[in-house]
């Protein structure tokens, strides 16, 4: 006997599972039963599952009978006039809903040439087998599949303009790119989405060819006058935000320019660019550190000695900060107010990111990159016709990632270009090479898309024919600008006395094992002694009990405070090393160190 499933529950046995399987499905089609129930059969274990529970995945399929589908040229004619949708389509079981496991019990075809009499179904176009990234991979079927897993990911991290009112929102973080196109390439994704009028890249003419090592690995090589005409410029708005909020009685903060006599208070240097209402205005320039928001809170405890502070002295500086390591022009100042009906103020930071040493690229096929030189246009290759490319990634970059498809878009794109119009090259419907090769035949370019190129430093002729051509490129939001950081002094926190950590806090950059074979292999052995010295410190550790001793700065003395003694060695150690044996004297444990004078 066949054990019955329903979502989940045994609800009984057949001794006909196939018989079941076929009236159900029978029924269904007829809207006997709902169109949203599936039903697989488990052969391995011997179990029917019936599902109608949500969030399923679920996908539309033709239904097809003794090798014919259902769907016949009759209602695609319907379809296009507008006198039948989808859901007509599923009501009549021409197409029906199948979940993962329904799936497995079907013989699905990808197109109609694979149709035999033993399919079950066929696919509305083989390129629904993509989601919404992946199918806006132009050519996915000429590159390896991790290759568009790739591009789809970094698609999400590609700089458009993401809101057509991002000039009003006040978000948190937000990058805009300023020259947003249509690419030359598209699919019918980018038609019926909306990035169709919410672009995310640009048209770049691209060479394929290495340019005096600069684009080594994956680094690619920029024009400088395309970069100066506007490639790949964006806008980065960083949004600040801070509330009057009103405390116990009648303590509230307060949005001001900070009186000398309040806790915390800096110089009056620091509060020269806020006006009189304690905020800083539209179009002031500012940077890292600089106070934008000025704002005074009331002390948060209260102590025996606080209650006696007259009211200026018991409150304490709050203001707002621009992030370390940002700069920018203050956009808009947003004054309203929260629900519970507190001050709320929004400052928003604009900074205009121009691309630059670093800074990283994408094309939809996976192939990223960072710029690894800005070259003036007059030094780069040029084509017998003046053109210049814009991008230069090198060709060792193909052959490993195997992306077939970016060597497909160029030769195409080029054929758009000529042509003048956007070619749709959805994956598995693409345009058959022969009317690209035509076209740039018309148009006297070689069919494989290659050109004859001249140096353009010394004038001569290149040797080799270049691929060059227009491809869409993405900028991603990975900018060395955000990335970068130093430090040589700074901070440090209180338990380990450590450098702090992050580029936010101005943190240390943290030195591990590996580096410090860098060092070595380098012969720079001595610039270990300061890198490994952040927190040295230096102790007090009694001779005869061998754990750290007792200062006492008062008397000039130290003393064991186990045995008495004085008899004191000075030792120099990481004061992390030395939280550690505090720490396990705590739990009990009594670590003795074995110390001796220096000779």
């Amino acid at each position: 006997m066949t054990k019955v499933f329903f979502c989940g529950r045994l609800i009984g046995e057949t001794n006909k599972p196939k018989s079941l399987l076929t009236s159900f499905r029978e029924q269904r089609r007829k809207g006997q039963l709902p169109e949203e129930a599936n039903i697989a059969y488990l052969e391995d274990i011997n179990e029917i599952r019936i599902d109608t529970s949500d969030s399923r995945l679920r996908r539309p399929l033709i239904i097809v009978k003794n090798g014919k589908p259902l769907l016949t040229e009759k209602h695609l004619t319907k379809l296009i006039k507008g006198e039948l949708d989808l859901e007509d389509l599923v009501k009549e079981g021409i197409i029906e809903y199948l979940d993962a496991e329904e799936e497995e019990n079907a013989y699905i075809a990808l197109t109609l040439k694979d149709l035999t009499a033993e399919h079950t179904h066929l696919e509305l176009n083989p390129s629904v087998i993509l989601g919404i990234s992946a199918s806006m991979v132009p050519f996915a079927p000429h590159n390896r599949s991790d290759r568009v897993n790739y591009g789809a990911k970094m698609m999400a991290q590609s700089l458009g303009i993401y809101a057509i009112n991002y000039l009003l929102r006040p978000d948190t973080k937000a990058y805009s790119l300023i020259y947003p196109q249509h690419p030359l390439i598209d699919t019918v994704i980018y038609k019926s989405n909306i990035l169709n009028e919410h672009p995310q890249g640009q048209n770049v003419v691209l060479a394929i060819m290495p340019y005096k090592g600069y684009n080594m690995e994956d680094a690619i090589i920029f024009n400088k006058k395309s970069v100066e005409r506007g490639l790949f410029r964006s806008l980065f708005f960083r949004t600040y935000q801070t509330e009057e909020k009103k405390y116990w009685g009648i303590e509230s903060d307060n949005i001001c320019i900070p009186d000398e006599s309040v806790k915390n208070y800096r110089t009056k240097l620091d509060y020269e660019l806020l006006d009189e209402d304690g905020l800083a205005p539209p179009e002031t320039e500012v940077k890292g550190g600089d106070i934008i928001i000025g704002k005074v809170s009331p002390l948060r405890f209260y102590g025996p000695v606080e209650e006696f502070l007259s009211e200026t002295e018991n409150r304490r500086d709050t203001s707002i900060t621009v992030k370390f390591g940002e700069e920018g022009i203050i956009d808009r100042v947003v004054l309203t107010q929260t629900e519970s009906g507190d001050k709320l103020i929004k400052t928003t930071v604009r900074e205009m990111r121009i691309p630059e040493v670093g800074d990283k690229f994408a094309s939809r096929y996976g192939q990223k990159g960072v710029i690894g030189a800005i070259v003036p246009e007059e030094d780069l290759p040029f084509t017998k016709d003046g053109i210049v490319p814009d991008v230069i990634i090198n060709p060792m970059g193909i052959p490993s990632r195997m992306t077939i498809g970016q060597l497909i878009e160029i030769i195409y794109g080029k054929a758009a270009a000529l042509s003048a119009q956007i070619m749709d090259e959805t994956s598995f419907n693409e345009t058959p090479e022969e009317e690209i090769i035509k076209i740039l035949k018309n148009f006297g370019f070689d069919q494989n898309g290659e050109e004859e190129m001249y140096n353009g430093e010394t004038g001569e002729k290149i040797k080799s024919k270049i691929l060059v051509g227009p491809c869409y490129y993405q900028a991603l939001y990975h900018m060395v600008r955000d990335k970068y950081f130093m430090r040589a002094r700074g901070p440090t926190t209180v338990l380990t006395r450590q450098p702090t950590e992050g580029k936010a806090r101005e943190g240390g950059l943290r030195f591990g094992e590996m580096e410090k074979d860098c060092l070595l292999a380098h012969g720079a052995a001595l610039t270990l002694k300061e890198r490994f010295s952040s927190d040295e410190t230096e102790v007090p550790v009694c001779k005869n009990c061998g754990i750290v001793a007792i200062d006492n700065q008062v008397k000039g003395i130290s003393y064991c405070p186990l045995c008495n003694k004085t008899d004191i060695v000075r030792v120099k150690i990481s004061y992390a090393f030395k939280l550690v044996l505090d720490e396990m004297m705590a739990m009990g444990v009594y670590p003795k160190l074995h110390v001796k004078e220096e000779i």
